[in-house]
């Protein structure tokens, strides 16, 4: 069965009058339990969430939501990466009848921040949900290596400190001349909270100018 995208929550919680994110008052007791573990951070790419879903027979191309629309350009794009008869037999042999989500960021070209990243539009692996798990960074990158897709890159590897002072310095993105949105981190270890929640958490450069 198809899920949206879960949302991403900051690390921080915000002032109510100011706007600002208060640092050191965590939104998430485990993060902040967590905080001096190792962490994988990867690139927060700006452009559009894209759900690419293998239902075991077919593909199908989902925005965030069901509802959200895909731009057509894009959407030629996706097709020219996951569409046609190879590429279910690709699933198929990867697969089998296994229900799978690739989870990725449409970007480039009248997409947020456009041509800063690239000409054109694309595709950029990021998460990928099999059977309903979601899996660790080698399967990921297995994923993107069967299909030829881009994934995106580690920025860091480190503590929750580290990734702020990181993203303090107004890095710029792995990508043409775009400047980096921020850093998307995970404990090394597929984690939930005590409600159930995944451990995720995104820190954007935005949030400490």
């Amino acid at each position: 069965m198809l899920k949206e995208y879960h949302k991403i929550e900051t690390l921080f919680e915000r002032d109510l009058k100011t706007k600002k994110l208060i640092e050191g008052n965590f939104r998430n007791k485990t993060i902040e339990y967590l905080k001096n573990n190792k962490w994988q951070f990867t690139e927060k790419i700006d452009g559009t969430n894209i759900r690419i879903y293998w239902d075991g027979h077919k593909v199908s191309y989902f925005g965030r939501t069901d509802k959200a629309q895909i731009p057509a350009e894009l959407m030629n794009r996706l097709v020219e990466l996951f569409g046609g008869e190879v590429n279910e037999e690709i699933f198929e042999q990867k697969f089998g009848e296994t229900e799978v989500m690739l989870i990725g960021e449409g970007y480039g070209e009248k997409i947020q921040k456009g041509g800063l990243y690239r000409k054109g539009q694309d595709f950029i692996l990021f998460d990928v949900m099999i059977a309903g798990n979601w899996q660790p960074r080698e399967s990921v990158e297995d994923i993107a290596k069967t299909f030829n897709i881009d994934v995106v890159p580690i920025a860091l590897e480190g503590t929750i400190q580290e990734a702020v002072d990181y993203v303090k310095t107004k890095p710029k993105s792995i990508f043409g001349t775009a400047d980096s949105e921020g850093v998307v981190g995970r404990p090394e270890m597929e984690l939930q909270d005590r409600t159930g929640n995944r451990v995720i958490v995104k820190i954007k450069v935005r949030d400490f100018i």
